[in-house]
């Protein structure tokens, strides 16, 4: 008899990453990012687990969409209370607010559960090139 190959938190070694989003396409860096949240790349892969390493996003104000999405593409948030909806475009939350774009983007390419929630807490996003996260001493991925 099999038994299943469960692995434990002792032999786990989370890693932290740094990628940079300059220049780079918004849905095809959210893909590549979610994967490696999730663990997906790694031998020991269990789907109920999360065995994912840690990810800083610099750049996030210089992430381009192909097309005419930079005008077109809407994003929807409602406040709670009657006549609270709120539509903008692309282009003005990328002036305004431009890692919440990565982070829509990538929380929607996550399992919408527990775990999900907790892949996304090891995501961090910063708009300019600087982070506080030197001391977890991060490697630089090179994606696409």
């Amino acid at each position: 008899m099999k038994d299943t190959f469960i692995p434990s938190k002792q032999n786990l070694k989370k890693q932290w990453y740094i990628i940079d989003a300059k220049n780079k396409c918004l849905g095809r860096l959210a893909t590549e990012i979610s994967i490696l949240l999730r663990g997906k790349k790694k031998v020991i892969f269990t789907p109920t687990q999360n065995l994912g390493d840690s990810i800083i996003i610099i750049n996030a104000e210089k992430i381009f969409v192909s097309g005419k999405k930079r005008t077109q593409k809407v994003y929807f948030r409602h406040s709670g209370s009657p006549g609270g909806k709120t539509i903008e475009t692309f282009e003005d939350l990328q002036m305004r607010i431009p890692e919440r774009i990565l982070e829509k983007a990538i929380k929607g390419m996550l399992p919408k559960n527990r775990l999900g929630r907790k892949f996304f807490k090891n995501l961090r996003v910063y708009k300019g090139s600087k982070h506080p996260h030197v001391s977890q001493k991060p490697q630089i991925i090179k994606l696409l």
